[in-house]
């Protein structure tokens, strides 16, 4: 018996196939996206797979889980039980009687998420100008007895930082250990990254890269999880963090030369026994990579020295932890302000949560402020940043644009007249979920005020915008900031 297949029958066939598999893959979608992930990020991920199923279900496989190896994380879970049973009963502070009545409960937030503790009679300043705190390091380098670490997102040798990599090479000659740690893909992008190296190297530096993307070498997580800390640490004594990387505040960029653009940051300086809770954040991230022990900077932290007046509580966060660590604390703080909250982020793309919390201030009274840059260098994120303005000026939040050619790139705040945070987070949905950040959590009126300070300067090279202004904005730039703002819930 003969049985005859026409080529309809073959075409029908392989159509009705299609459509079976096409209906399977939506089906497993639809069970496996939404798992654990928020509802924006899994409806975002659904629409990607049932509009584009192909490159959708590439793209989900490639960058869809937004956490690092189980492996890593049970590492790091490691390390904060050590640093938590190490410094028990550490949290040497400032008469609490003073404190907000709200306060306590954020620094027990703080030690449950990322292990640091709270600990007292530290100092701090801040350097707003870019060479200048360029020059203060690499001073604080010179002065380097015993080591230097530095943690950068970005750690690149130019003109402009090579008087910090000359210092780096004259405390390795005196017998100084130094080690650098810097984010794979980040600095890869940079020009010059290979020379950078060479330059390490040759002086005799020990550097790791971090999250390296190296399938050949067996190293290989998500590709866009980056390491996105910056943290300078000098002997235990004296600390750096904020926002600035280590590289010519045009980051090097034809694009960013030819527009003019120059970077403004913010970075504290800080001494006093919270210097060991950076030491630990880099000691921890060393091991991560590397598997080298942690040894001296995994310990209790210090003898408190002279008395100065700052609270300070390190506190990091990133895809190495099961909870979103900046999140929660930027989230409780807002929550616990009860006269004025301002806001500094170079990428300003909030989620649900943090939109209500900013809302919710306002309509309890609370004077909110954000200053965000005029011009933006990253396309995508200052669009999606936009699409937020009218329901942030419709809450009554006061937005400052700051002018061009300035790209504002620090990343802090304050709340009411006692508690600050700097560091390395902006506030976006990537740093909440995807970068590893560190924060530094700062209670005492004087550095509050050396804050406002900036503040103040940020509003005089600022312009205002209100809702009028915005509500003029064409068709074309709306649909764009909408379309923009659906693509940063794709994580």
């Amino acid at each position: 018996m003969t049985i005859d297949i026409t080529t309809t029958q073959i075409t029908a066939f392989i159509a009705a196939a299609i459509i079976v598999i096409d209906i399977i893959i939506r089906v497993i979608a639809v069970i496996v996206v939404p798992r654990n992930r928020r509802p924006t990020a899994g409806m975002a991920w659904l629409l990607a797979i049932f509009f584009i199923p192909i490159l959708g279900i590439l793209l989900f496989l490639l960058i869809g889980n937004p956490k690092l190896p189980k492996r890593r994380q049970a590492k790091q879970a490691e390390v904060d039980e050590y640093i938590r049973e190490s410094t028990h009963g550490i949290e040497r502070v400032s008469d609490s009687s003073t404190w907000p009545a709200w306060f306590d409960g954020i620094v027990e937030l703080n030690r449950n998420l990322g292990a640091i503790p709270l600990i007292g009679s530290n100092g701090a300043s801040l350097i707003g100008d870019y060479q200048g705190s360029l020059d203060a390091m690499t001073e604080t380098i010179r002065g380097a007895e015993r080591y230097v670490h530095a943690e950068f997102y970005i750690f690149a040798y130019d003109r402009t930082t090579a008087p910090l990599f000359d210092a780096l090479g004259d405390a390795v000659a005196r017998g100084v250990e130094v080690r650098v740690l810097l984010d794979h893909i980040a600095s890869v992008r940079v020009k010059g990254y290979r020379k950078t190296l060479k330059r390490l190297s040759a002086m005799g530096v020990r550097w790791q890269l971090m999250l390296p993307v190296q399938p050949l070498k067996g190293r290989y997580q998500r590709p866009d999880l980056r390491n996105h800390r910056k943290i300078l640490v000098v002997d235990g004594k004296v600390g750096f963090t904020g926002s600035q990387n280590i590289i010519d505040r045009s980051y090097n960029k034809p694009g960013n030369i030819r527009r003019g653009l120059k970077w403004k940051e913010l970075v504290a300086r800080v001494e006093g026994p919270v210097v060991s809770g950076l030491e630990a954040i880099f000691a921890t991230d060393w091991y991560l990579e590397t598997g080298d022990a942690p040894t001296r900077e995994i310990v209790p932290l210090g003898q408190l020295g002279e008395a100065q007046d700052l609270d300070c509580q390190v506190v990091p966060s990133g895809p190495g932890y099961t909870n979103e660590n900046n999140l929660k604390l930027f989230l409780a703080l807002m929550y616990a302000a009860e006269r004025r909250i301002i806001l500094t982020s170079p990428y300003f793309v909030p989620d649900e949560a943090m939109l209500r919390a900013i809302s919710g201030a306002t309509q309890r009274g609370v004077h909110v402020e954000l200053f965000v840059s005029e011009m933006g260098d990253q396309a995508l994120v200052y669009h999606a940043q936009r699409s937020y303005y009218e329901a942030l000026l419709r809450a009554g939040v006061k937005i400052w644009l700051y002018q061009a050619p300035y790209i504002l790139h620090s990343k802090h705040f304050t709340i009411d007249d006692d508690v600050a945070v700097i560091g390395s987070s902006n506030m976006d949905i990537r740093s909440f979920e995807l970068n590893m950040e560190v924060s530094l959590l700062v209670r005492g009126a004087s550095f509050v005020r050396e804050m406002r300070a900036v503040e103040d300067g940020y509003r005089r090279d600022s312009r205002e915008l209100t809702l009028d202004e915005w509500m003029k904005q064409p068709l074309w730039s709306t649909v764009l900031d909408n379309l923009a703002r659906l693509t940063s819930a794709l994580q």
